[in-house]
């Protein structure tokens, strides 16, 4: 709805830039027929319809998406397309109304917007274009999970300027078009309700692998959250952490909504540790070697006689 707003101030502000640029010409008041006072005034009523549609079609897709949760992404792309669609009707039904379209009157308007807000609005115009680009080349859509710049979360909505993400820490981030355009995205579902989780765990390197590895599948596939159509992978490796040797294992696997994310992701942890607990599967530890302070047996002084030849 704030575009469509935006779109009355720049109604507004382009009335008086119109006349303003022209005062030096002989016939103001030629320049000034070309506006259609009365359609400045239902272009103004046509804006607040517009934005109060906008508003009610976002309600509908809301309460659409809580019922009918295996098609709230649809619902969601659905709107996406729709509220722009709004905005481009409405910006030409405005102009329509506001103006008389003649030859003149598209020349002198163009000069205006390209003199008095081109500069102005640069940042403006170039968010607007990536978020065409973005509407056609689709490289997220409305309700996939990214990670941007920092940000990870849901994209609730894609603009004719910006796109709105809201985080697991249920903070709405908006984030520019052209930002998305020229930085790196990650799209973890694309399109899709279930998307891919991994959880990493370590355990020492003395500890049974084959019954963590067992452990941990078994914590995932009994989860209430897991989508089992998906395959469910333990990946093994000995890593150095913390200036110690330990097992990493990496449990990857899907979950069958991604805003069970984190709810899977604490099922299937708390459940694996507690099973770690009771198989006594520990973390990494430092393993210390000793050396104990006693008398060398006859064997290994004789083995040490028989060696020292070799030494010298």
């Amino acid at each position: 709805m704030k575009y469509l707003f935006t779109l009355a101030s720049l109604l507004l502000v382009l009335l008086p830039a119109t006349a303003h640029a022209q005062t030096e010409a002989p016939d103001v008041e030629k320049i000034l027929s070309f506006v259609r006072w009365t359609g400045v005034l239902v272009s103004l009523g046509v804006i607040v319809g517009a934005g109060l549609l906008v508003r009610f079609l976002n309600n509908i897709v809301v309460s659409l998406g809580d019922r009918f949760t295996n098609r709230r992404l649809t619902f969601q792309k659905l709107e996406s397309f729709t509220r722009f669609a709004i905005y481009i009707v409405t910006g030409a039904v405005v102009i329509a109304l506001s103006f008389r379209l003649t030859d003149a009157v598209l020349t002198l308007v163009g000069g205006t917007l390209a003199v008095a807000v081109g500069f102005a609005m640069r940042d403006l115009v170039a968010a607007m274009i990536a978020g065409v680009t973005i509407m056609l080349d689709r490289p997220f859509q409305v309700g996939d999970r990214v990670q941007f710049s920092g940000e990870y979360g849901d994209i609730t909505a894609i603009g004719l300027r910006s796109v709105r993400i809201q985080t697991l820490d249920d903070n709405t981030v908006t984030v520019p078009n052209n930002k998305l355009l020229t930085d790196v995205t990650s799209c973890g579902n694309y399109g899709a309700l279930d998307m891919q989780i991994q959880i990493d765990f370590y355990i020492g390197v003395d500890q049974d692998i084959a019954v963590a590895e067992r452990i941990l599948r078994e914590a995932m596939l009994t989860s209430q959250y897991v989508y089992l159509k998906k395959p469910i992978v333990v990946l093994v490796k000995q890593v150095l952490k913390d200036q110690y040797v330990a097992i990493h294992l990496r449990l990857k696997g899907y979950v069958l909504d991604t805003k069970y994310e984190k709810a899977f992701e604490t099922d299937v942890s708390k459940r694996a540790l507690l099973a770690f607990r009771d198989h006594g599967i520990l973390p990494p530890a430092i393993l210390h070697r000793q050396i104990e302070d006693r008398p060398l047996t006859s064997a290994q002084t004789n083995r040490v006689r028989e060696e020292e030849p070799l030494r010298q």
